[in-house]
Formats: C-alpha cells, structure tokens, sequence
C-alpha cells in the first residue's frame, strides 16, 4: 500500500525524499511484501526489517537523492553475502519523490507504474505488486481508526504502543490538555470531552473507554451501543462490568448488543501495569487486524 497522506507530509518538511518498498519476496525475510519506508538526506521513517538489507538499501536511497536516478530496482538475496541468514530473498524499489510527482498518486484505488521492461500493464496482478516489470500498489492508507478516551496512565499507554503502527490511526480525547501535550506527534489528540469525540469516529473506528469516571465510562457505554462500531473495550474489573452490564439493561440495551463490549481489555495474565495491559490489547488488535485482512476486508 501507497500512504499518499504519508508521503504529502513527509515531502511538505523535507522537500525531496526517497520510498522503499519491498516488492516482491520469497522465503524467509525479515519484511513482507508491501511494506515500506521513507528516506531522506539525514532521517528516515518506518522500516523494511532492519539489518544489513536496511542499512544498505538506507545508503543507496541517499545516493539516489544526491544523483540519482529517479527509480531503482534491486533482488537481493538474504545470505552470506550481505552478513543475513534468513535465506530467503527480496526485490526492493526505490523511488524518488517531490511535490511535483505527488500529483501522479490518485486519491485512492491503484497506483501503477512501470519499473523495467517494455511489457504493457498486467490486466489483474494477482496481489504481487511487482507484476511484468509494474510496480501496483493500492492507494491508502487503508488504517483502522482507533478512539481512546482518557489520556491517563493506561490510555496514554495505549496510545504509545500504538502510536508507531501503520495499521492504525489513533485519536486520543481527554479534556486535560497538559495529559494529550505529552503524547507521540502523529496521535490526534481531542482536548474535550470524550462524547464530542466519539460523535466524529467513522462506524469501522475501535473504541477505547478508560476515563478517570466510572460514570462517564458508563455514559461512553450507553453512547457506543447507539452507533455502529468495529470494536469497543472498557476497562475495569468483572466486578465494575457486571455492574456496568445491570444499569446498561437498565437503559434499555438488550443483552446481546451489551455482549459486544468487551471488558477486561486486554490479556490478564501479563498484569495490571499499563504497558502490560496496553501490549495486551494491542496483541488483540493486531490479531483481530490480520484476520481481517486475510478475508479482504478493509481495516
């Protein structure tokens, strides 16, 4: 996938920068298809799996930056030679980006491009992105949107491991600003009460509720049951639930659609610490992630 938010903003700071993507592969490698990362004259963003393959693939974007060319494939085999004992192998492209050519990225559906050869562009890819010397890529990001409310120590937790994923994009509500000041620079942050906050979250968006307030947990509650959701998390003890569970019935919401939330959040057995509990829930997500994308289904 082709992040062209991602990339509009990285060009926007650094004027000019370099794409890598691993394309194609076979074996055991350290990426898998698809992934990518951003390079620049003295940074990058993201990771195709680190090692040898990074540092050299980090080296020669640079070059790339300073004299080019515009566009460069590499196979790389994953062995003695480069000091890597996957076995596997890699195809990387590398391509250069500046505000000028952001305009050949369309708003969504495919971007296609050829790489090498004079082949015409293959009718149906069959899911490779380099297919016929094209490089085809699906226009994104194609990210499920993540809603914490309550910047306190499990939320802002939350939020950090969260933070640096590119499956998700999170947004963080809390009317204590000096608590969302404190939290990663890509996270949207909503200085306000977390009901505001939960009205703007699109139906596919994964909710978590984890206030200072019980009351104002269960309100997020009642809230989250009237919209359409991918996903809600409450945390608190079976005790708190089973409470929570009695006055939710109360307002009118039938057992079935209360099963829904789920509460504990998380994996118990690593322990109440927030990161623990925050490592826990992302575990969760991610699976839940994987499956969905397995199906073909969009984040």
């Amino acid at each position: 996938m082709i992040d062209r938010t991602e990339l509009v903003v990285a060009v926007g700071i650094q004027g000019r920068v370099a794409r890598v993507v691993v394309a194609a592969h076979r074996g055991s490698v350290p990426r898998e298809t698809g992934v990518s990362m951003l390079v620049w004259r003295d940074g990058a963003q993201g990771t195709i799996g680190g090692g040898r393959l990074e540092f050299e693939a980090v080296a020669r974007a640079r070059r790339m930056l300073e004299r080019g060319p515009e566009t460069g494939l590499r196979r790389q085999a994953l062995g003695p030679g480069l000091g890597q004992c996957c076995g596997g192998a890699v195809s990387l492209v590398t391509e250069l980006w500046d505000a000028s050519r952001l305009s050949d990225v369309p708003a969504q559906g495919v971007f296609a491009r050829r790489i090498e050869g004079d082949a015409p562009r293959p009718a149906a890819p069959g899911g490779a992105l380099l297919a016929d010397g094209w490089l085809i890529e699906p226009v994104g990001p194609l990210r499920r949107p993540v809603f914490i409310y309550g910047a306190g120590h499990v939320g802002a937790a939350l939020c950090r491991v969260l933070a640096p994923l590119p499956e998700v994009e999170v947004s963080i509500a809390d009317p204590r600003e000096a608590l969302l000041a404190a939290l990663p620079g890509n996270v949207g942050c909503i200085a306000g009460k977390p009901q505001d906050a939960m009205a703007m979250a699109p139906p596919q968006a994964a909710h978590f509720i984890m206030t200072p307030s019980h009351d104002e947990d269960l309100e997020l509650c009642h809230h989250v049951l009237q919209r359409p959701f991918a996903y809600a998390g409450l945390i608190g003890s079976a005790t708190k639930w089973a409470r929570f569970r009695r006055r939710l019935s109360a307002l009118g919401h039938a057992a079935a659609a209360i099963d829904q939330i789920e509460c504990p959040i998380g994996d118990p057995s690593l322990g109440k610490h927030p990161q623990a509990i925050a490592i826990g829930v992302v575990a969760r997500l991610l699976k839940a992630q994987a499956a969905s994308s397995a199906r073909g289904e969009v984040a």
